[in-house]
């Protein structure tokens, strides 16, 4: 992959493969406009249009008549475009063999394919961007819940840049301040800059930011969550309220459920994969045995486990002796169902629900939020991060800060001082990406989408 390339003309298809109504070709580079002369017939030439322009015409063989499809062009310029190249976007029909004769057609006359996020990559690398926005970019792209979509838009509108941006300019005064005493040290100056207060305000802003990785990342990334208990407690009837469907069977015979099923959820906008598991009794019979084998297996590699107690018969040794073997390996909800039958059978550390009538459901609905991230989801307007890199990122900023309050407890000369305060300017700078490498932005950029 080239990282720093040299704007020649790239090529990609910006909607995803298959056939649609409308594809989208999206194009980049010095020169484009004029490579596009070659194959694209209309009324007017792109590089004759003001940007931001649509002008309809035919993408046919260049020095022949033989059109490939009637498309529309979508023309920008420098620096007014998502790259801040030269750039268009060709709306062709979403056939096959119109997208591939059309990829051909481009890359034979000029350009080369483009690699995955690439385009993002040129926006970063003519600043029209920062790195967070960028990552932002992708994160929009792979949301898989609304609440995922909302705090990726955040980010690409620079709630994190704005906040990074802040603190960076905060230290980086403190920098100054510093400096003039290593700069004169034999003139008396006014020692009113409180560097211990500026340093410890700088540091709840990152720990602040810090805080909310955890919350970002299972709201982008998702978790599995396993339903277990004995056979007829419920499973199955909670499974098909949680997915809105019937998905499951639901009998008053004992160990119906001889597999897992699993279905896809969101939880207050966390992505859930859900699993609805064999009942769990002492059987001999094999194929329930070996259900009940797969629901062991399940609840080893889940984030939470529901597990679920019939509130008419409450809580046995055996229900207990089950949770004991996972309670440092999985986070337990005990949910007890069918309170509309015995609405007093609930005890406090229990949640109780109906699966039947859905009572109680938006009780168990923040209770495995609350057990996932350990408090409430993030409001769509929160700066939340969700990226192991902002996270290294911001940690080694306030590891900077730690040292720099250390040391002047600690009477360290004003040189050493001013070197942590220069690697927590140097880590804010690598988190926006003023301070980068391109084994990191290769590492980045890899994960995108081609096209994108």
């Amino acid at each position: 992959m080239k990282i720093f390339s040299d704007r020649e003309p790239i090529v990609a298809l910006a909607s995803p493969w298959g056939e649609s109504a409308i594809a989208v070709l999206r194009i980049s580079g010095e020169g484009s406009h004029s490579l596009l002369e070659r194959v694209f017939k209309g009324s007017k030439k792109p590089v004759n249009v003001p940007g931001h322009t649509l002008v309809r015409g035919t993408l046919c063989g260049a020095g022949t008549n033989q059109s490939i499809d009637d498309v529309l062009l979508a023309v920008y310029k420098s620096p007014a475009s998502y790259t801040g190249e030269e750039a268009a976007e060709i709306f062709c029909h979403g056939s096959l063999a119109v997208i591939k004769a059309a990829l051909e057609l481009l890359t034979v006359n000029g350009f080369r394919p483009a690699n995955p996020g690439e385009f993002t990559l040129r926006a970063f690398m003519n600043k029209k961007m920062d790195l967070t926005r960028a990552e932002a970019v992708n994160e929009i792209i792979r949301s898989r819940t609304d609440k995922a979509r909302a705090l990726a838009l955040n980010r690409l509108n620079g709630s994190i840049e704005t906040q990074i941006n802040e603190i960076k300019d905060r230290v980086t005064t403190m920098v100054s301040a510093l400096e003039v005493q290593l700069d004169y040290p034999e003139e008396e100056t006014e020692n009113d800059f409180d560097f211990i207060k500026e340093a410890g305000d700088a540091k709840q802003r990152i720990e602040r930011l810090l805080s909310t990785y955890s919350a970002g990342r299972i709201i982008q990334e998702g978790i599995s969550m396993v339903l277990a208990g004995r056979t007829n407690a419920g499973k199955s009837t909670l499974f098909n309220l949680l997915v809105k469907e019937d998905r499951a069977i639901v009998s008053d015979v004992h160990g119906t459920t001889r597999d897992y099923i699993e279905g896809a959820i969101s939880v207050e906008g966390i992505p859930v994969r859900l699993f609805d598991t064999a009942g769990l009794r002492i059987s001999e019979e094999p194929l329930e045995r070996e259900g009940m084998k797969r629901t062991r297996n399940l609840i080893s590699g889940a984030s939470i486990l529901i597990y679920i107690v019939d509130a008419t018969q409450g809580l046995t040794t055996e229900d207990e002796e089950f949770m004991a073997r996972y309670r440092d390996k999985v986070k337990i909800i005990i949910v007890y169902n069918k309170i509309d039958v015995h609405p007093e059978g609930c005890p406090e550390n229990g949640v109780p629900v109906s699966a039947l009538s859905g009572k109680g459901l938006d009780l168990l609905n923040k209770t495995i939020v609350m057990t996932a991230i350990g408090t409430s989801a993030p409001d769509a307007s929160e700066a939340v991060i969700d990226s192991i890199r902002q996270k290294e990122c911001l940690s080694n900023a306030g590891r900077g800060l730690d040292d720099f309050m250390e040391g002047i407890k600690g009477h360290m000369p004003l040189d050493v001082l001013a070197v942590c305060l220069k690697d927590t300017v140097d880590a804010l700078g690598e988190l926006t990406g003023e301070v980068t490498s391109e084994e990191i932005l290769e590492k980045m950029f890899s994960k995108f989408c081609v096209g994108k």
